[in-house]
C-alpha cells in the first residue's frame, strides 16, 4: 500500500500574481515558492495558511487548468478554521472578497459562513463554538439516523 505524506489543493486562478497579494492580505497567508516558466505564467506557488500549504497556478486552458471564472463556478469550497471566523470574513471582503452566507452560529455546533474570493474559489469560514455528538446533530438537523 503506498505511503502518502502530503495533500494539499492547488488553485488554479486568472491573476496568479494578483492572488497571491490576495491570500496575503486577506487571510496572513505566507508565500513559500513561487516559480514562472518563460512566458512568466506561474506554473507553481504554495504559500501558508497556519499549519495548511495551498498551492496556486496560472490557468492555461490547452494545459486542461481552468479558473472557476471559466468553469462557471467553483466545483469545490475550502474549509479554513479560524479563530475568529468574523474578523477573516471582514479581512477578506476589505481585499476584495464577496460573503456568500453570512457568519452565524450553526446547528452542528461551529460558527461559520462562505466567502468567495475575488478569483471565484469558495472558502467556509469555521471555528467549533460547541461539542455535539452525531446523534445531537442529527437531530437539530431534523435528518434520519442514518
Amino acid at each position: 500500500m503506498p505511503t502518502h505524506t502530503d495533500l494539499y489543493p492547488r488553485l488554479i486562478v486568472d491573476e496568479p500574481h494578483a492572488a497571491l497579494e490576495f491570500y496575503e492580505r486577506a487571510l496572513g497567508a505566507e508565500i513559500i515558492e513561487k516559480f514562472t516558466d518563460h512566458e512568466d505564467r506561474v506554473v507553481h506557488a504554495a504559500f501558508s495558511v497556519g499549519d495548511a500549504i495551498v498551492s496556486l497556478a496560472e490557468s492555461v486552458p490547452q494545459w486542461g487548468l481552468l479558473s472557476p471564472k471559466a468553469l462557471g463556478g467553483s466545483p469545490c469550497l475550502m474549509h479554513l478554521s479560524v479563530a475568529d471566523p468574523d474578523r477573516t470574513a471582514a479581512e477578506m471582503t476589505k481585499a476584495g472578497a464577496q460573503v456568500l452566507i453570512e457568519i452565524d452560529d450553526r446547528p452542528w455546533g461551529k460558527r461559520e459562513g462562505r466567502v468567495a474570493d475575488p478569483y471565484g474559489h469558495l472558502w467556509i469560514l469555521s471555528k467549533p463554538i460547541e461539542e455535539l455528538s452525531d446523534a445531537e446533530i442529527r437531530q437539530r438537523l431534523g435528518a434520519k439516523a442514518g
